[in-house]
């Protein structure tokens, strides 16, 4: 009993940590690109490489102000949403999503690359450049705090209240976006865009605008997680992020503001759990260590996860609060 307390604990620490914010942000941005507006973008890591790499790289490397590190990632994702939207906009859906997985897996790799070590780091990344942000926080970042049975360092604490707060502003923000004109427009571009077109709107601009603002909230979520870790390296940044960003949002409900948030919660929770929970039977001897061994867990909570996945797939496509139409994509 007392482990699976413990476990429904660090569950509900990892589902309420930077990690859970991380994933909040770069599905609320891909709910933008495919939610309301129908672009398969399967490189949204990449937005978030740049974003936290835009951090450390001003910081430690350039000797520049925290936020002005801030100011550069989303610089960087800007250019990177322009650089990806000019060629592959006018173009059917699927060629903005080879162009973004082959980029997302392109920049990690020049980040880790030798010649790029000088500036990134390389393999081993870049780290001490946080100091500045936890150092606002209102409370003594070098304690440890107990809350409902977990511990949290202050800095954890810190970061990852900032970090909900932000994610409540741009779920506010999107919320309002899509009740407007701009928003209808960009759901009607969903559906069908060649009648947007038909009624005189530049689908291509509206296409770029919401490229630009969903990259920008994946650089935020890139950020969160490099100043939670307190190192930025490019081998956080894998496609597999991408895609488990997807499984968030498609948790949740595709086209519903807080479908990317319950969809992180939850997704974070039942991966933590199943590690920890695991783990607690295999030392208690409920499994087998022939069976199952703890260094096989890791792997096994994510299978465990795909086939809750399926299931959801199969039985509720739309997620939790999603509608079915929310998720049919014409790609054209």
């Amino acid at each position: 009993m007392g482990d699976l307390i413990n476990a429904l604990a660090v569950a509900g620490k990892s589902a309420l940590g930077f990690q859970a914010v991380f994933f909040a942000l770069l599905a609320i941005g891909l709910n933008v690109h495919f939610g309301y507006t129908g672009l398969l973008n399967f490189g949204q890591i990449a937005f978030a490489l740049l974003g936290g790499f835009g951090i450390a790289i001003s910081v430690s490397q350039w000797g520049l102000d925290f936020w002005v590190g801030v100011l550069v990632g989303l610089g960087a994702a800007v250019v990177l949403a322009l650089l990806l939207g000019l060629p592959t906009l006018r173009l059917r859906a699927d060629y903005l999503a080879i162009a973004t997985i082959a980029t997302a897996e392109g920049l990690r790799l020049l980040f880790r690359s030798v010649s790029a070590s000088e500036v990134t780091g390389g393999t081993r990344g870049l780290s001490a450049f946080n100091g500045d942000f936890v150092s606002l926080a209102p409370w003594d970042t070098g304690q440890r705090y107990s809350i409902l049975g977990t511990r949290w360092s202050g800095g954890e604490l810190w970061v990852a209240l900032v970090g909900w707060v932000l994610v409540a502003l741009l779920c506010l923000l999107v919320w309002l976006l899509v009740r407007s004109p701009w928003g209808r427009v960009l759901k009607a571009i969903r559906e069908d865009e060649d009648a947007v077109r038909a009624l005189g709107k530049n689908v291509y601009l509206y296409k770029m605008q919401s490229l630009v603002l969903g990259g920008v909230i994946g650089a935020l979520g890139g950020m969160v997680y490099v100043v939670g870790t307190g190192a930025a390296n490019p081998d956080q940044f894998q496609n597999a992020n991408t895609f488990l960003a997807y499984a968030v949002l498609i948790l949740g409900g595709a086209a519903r503001v807080l479908g990317p948030v319950v969809g992180a919660v939850i997704l974070l929770f039942v991966i933590q759990f199943a590690d920890t929970g695991l783990r607690a039977l295999i030392s208690n001897g409920i499994i087998p260590e022939g069976l199952l061994s703890a260094t096989d867990v890791a792997q096994i909570r994510f299978v465990l996860v795909g086939l809750g996945l399926m299931l959801l797939l199969v039985f509720r496509p739309q997620g939790i609060f999603g509608d079915r139409r929310e998720v049919m994509l014409d790609a054209r």
